[in-house]
């Protein structure tokens, strides 16, 4: 198909005009393998987009019900001693890995006496880790957040391109066939607009899907940082840091 593509091409700018059916069905296909290429392109990033969401969805939803129990046992400790018989058997979640974080800094500070720390030094290390599982935390719930933006402000112009590639060999096919009716023109045009249906398709729950999930991140990362202060405040009131 491509051989006989580029020999019609080539009759063509030498003057000689297709006219045959067999000569435009293999022009027509030879000149619609980029647009088809386009269109499958943008299927494969509507299907990653989609998995993406969901995927990113569930994840949020669970995290969001086991940070609730997860806070609810945690609220009801009067102390740290009794904040891990309380947090037994529960789910992995946002502030489970923060407070696990600042309980394994606690225990390394304890248990490693060789550092003549004060309490203000013990202190300042403890909200370091703290803020560090934060930070962490954050980047775990962005992940995936990269590839909704890149399809989202990509799409449109990838479509675009199929678009305007379709309608100039659209054109291209009018001057050597020699005739500007629907039969040569309707199917390159008619993909051709299809591409930029499929860009925009693509492109629209990618965007609408990355600001919402940016918006549960920003949530979650204020929660995340008011437990920090809580889990300081109650290591504080246990008498944390004290010699």
């Amino acid at each position: 198909m491509f051989i006989a593509g580029i020999a019609i091409l080539r009759a063509a700018n030498s003057g000689y005009v297709v006219t045959t059916d067999l000569e435009k069905a293999y022009y027509v296909d030879a000149i619609l393998d980029i647009v088809d290429l386009v269109l499958w392109f943008l299927g494969a990033l509507s299907v990653l987009t989609w998995t993406i969401i969901f995927a990113k969805a569930h994840a949020f939803w669970r995290d969001r019900r086991n940070s609730r129990r997860f806070l609810a046992k945690f609220s009801s400790a009067a102390s740290l001693a009794d904040v891990v018989p309380r947090l037994a058997n529960l789910e992995s979640s946002t502030l489970a890995s923060v407070g696990d974080a600042g309980l394994e800094e606690m225990q390394s500070l304890a248990t490693n006496g060789a550092l003549p720390l004060d309490a203000k030094d013990q202190r300042e290390m403890l909200n370091h880790a703290l803020r560090q599982q934060v930070r962490l935390e954050q980047a775990r719930l962005e992940a995936g957040m990269g590839v909704l933006a890149s399809v989202g402000s990509t799409s449109p112009f990838i479509g675009l391109f199929g678009t305007v590639w379709g309608i100039m060999h659209a054109l291209k096919s009018i001057s050597i066939s020699g005739s500007a009716g629907l039969d040569v023109v309707a199917g390159p045009i008619g993909e051709a607009l299809i591409a930029t249906a499929m860009g925009i398709a693509a492109a629209i729950p990618a965007v609408l899907a990355y600001n919402y999930f940016l918006s549960k991140v920003r949530l979650s990362v204020t929660a995340m940082e008011h437990f920090s202060d809580k889990f300081m405040h109650l290591a504080i009131k246990s008498g944390f840091g004290e010699r």
